[in-house]
């Protein structure tokens, strides 16, 4: 949503990322998954499926070099980003410098993937 609102052209899908914006922040995807569309759309599959496993790595590598505490405390997967993080590793400042990083790596993963979908979606529209 965040790469959508800062290069996204097409109307329809700022549209669904403003709806989404509120659901999103507590980790309730569906509207964005669904009505982006990111469900089968292929130039949305990529970062898609690239970055969960890239925020997975980065975790891992800083959990590993003792930058952040380990996740200690289970936590409900509503709870917003970087607050997830503090509170996963029972109050570690460090964690949400991590999901911070991450966060920022996800959006320039998804921006040239935004600016394909809209030019996809470009043709689409004018072929119709």
């Amino acid at each position: 949503m965040i790469a959508t609102f800062l290069v996204g052209r097409n109307a329809a899908t700022k549209n669904v990322s403003k709806m989404a914006l509120v659901p999103g922040i507590f980790n309730i995807n569906e509207p964005v998954i669904f009505g982006y569309p990111i469900v089968y759309n292929v130039s949305m599959l990529i970062p898609f499926v690239l970055t969960p496993a890239m925020g997975i790595i980065i975790a891992y590598i800083a959990t590993s070099l003792n930058f952040m505490n380990r996740c200690v405390v289970y936590i409900p997967w509503t709870t917003p980003p970087l607050l997830s993080g503090y509170l996963a590793t029972a109050g570690d400042w460090r964690a949400i410098i991590v999901q911070a990083l991450i966060l920022v790596l996800g959006v320039l993963i998804y921006i040239p993937f935004v600016k394909i979908n809209d030019i996809v979606m470009e043709k689409t529209m004018a072929s119709e």
